[in-house]
């Protein structure tokens, strides 16, 4: 018989501030170099105790609730790993999810990070962050991200995370638009353009970083995105003319953010796209303290014990 305490854990969104694509590598995928940036808004996985095989639940309708999912790969993973025998077992996940999907806020790969925690915290609890973030590159290369948090630059496929000092707080418009970028779709189509000699897109205004240092806010993917669907443009122009110190598409998009000082601009941002038809979200970014997987907050406990 063994017992553990069923918790919840957050698994915060993400946007990127900057994502510059360099070269092809042989493996297929691109060079990186981006900053990630964590956002407060989050999903939240739940681990219960559960007798037999591993088994998910959703809140979200379509989201897979086998093999297919990140969260249940990771724990596969932490599985094998501590030399457990047969399939994964003796735990339930309820995700409650908050970040859409296919919009370039990293919602699959921080669900994968934040269950990594999770499920080592109940079969590999001596392992540390570093040596979880060597495992999550196998489930997604946005994972040691995720268990870093904050702010932090990305390179190789954006795997190899380099913690930086946190940006000032800023308040976030997030704007969705009605359709989805696969990510091999968006490198598909800068790469087209590379080969034609479209010209890329250009780095917008400098955001202030903790040390005085200055980060280009931009997104190399944007502009062949937007020259397909020209609502992420006027998207972004809209943040602009609302107030926002800068503003870009997230990832492989389609989301796009803008940043805000003033949180009194953000709401209006906010507000008036949302009348004009769009879905949108106001949230903020998240410290390292806040949003990193590798140190959850732990949200809920209560005693439960499983045979």
């Amino acid at each position: 018989m063994s017992t553990f305490s069923t918790f919840s854990l957050r698994a915060h969104a993400k946007v990127n501030l900057s994502l510059r694509v360099l070269d092809l590598r042989a493996d297929g995928y691109h060079n990186l170099e981006t900053v990630f940036q964590a956002l407060a808004l989050h999903d939240t996985l739940d681990f219960e105790p559960h007798e037999g095989p591993l088994t998910l639940s959703c809140d979200m309708p379509g989201v897979p609730l086998d093999e297919q999912n990140l969260v249940w790969r990771a724990g596969r993973l932490i599985w094998d790993c501590a030399g457990g025998r047969g399939e994964p077992s003796g735990v339930h996940v309820r995700l409650r999810k908050r970040i859409p999907a296919q919009g370039g806020l990293g919602g699959g790969s921080s669900d994968a990070a934040t269950a990594l925690v999770g499920f080592a915290r109940l079969w590999l609890p001596h392992e540390d962050v570093p040596i979880l973030a060597d495992m999550g590159v196998t489930v997604g290369a946005d994972v040691p991200f995720f268990l870093c948090g904050g702010t932090a630059l990305g390179l190789n496929r954006g795997d190899r995370v380099f913690p930086l000092a946190d940006i000032e707080p800023r308040y976030v418009a997030l704007v969705f638009p009605p359709f989805g970028v696969s990510t091999p779709t968006a490198y598909k189509w800068l790469d087209e353009e590379r080969a034609e000699g479209v010209p890329g897109a250009s780095f917008g205004r400098d955001l202030l970083l903790a040390g005085s240092v200055k980060l280009p806010v931009g997104n190399q993917l944007e502009a062949p995105v937007a020259r397909r669907h020209p609502e992420i443009g006027q998207v972004r122009d809209a943040l602009i003319a609302f107030g926002a110190e800068a503003a870009a598409m997230s990832g492989s998009g389609s989301t796009v953010f803008g940043l805000f000082e003033v949180r009194e601009q953000a709401a209006r941002a906010v507000s008036a796209l949302r009348r004009e038809g769009w879905n949108t979200l106001l949230t903020r970014t998240a410290s390292r303290r806040q949003s990193s997987a590798g140190a959850p907050v732990l949200v809920r406990t209560r005693s439960s014990r499983i045979d």
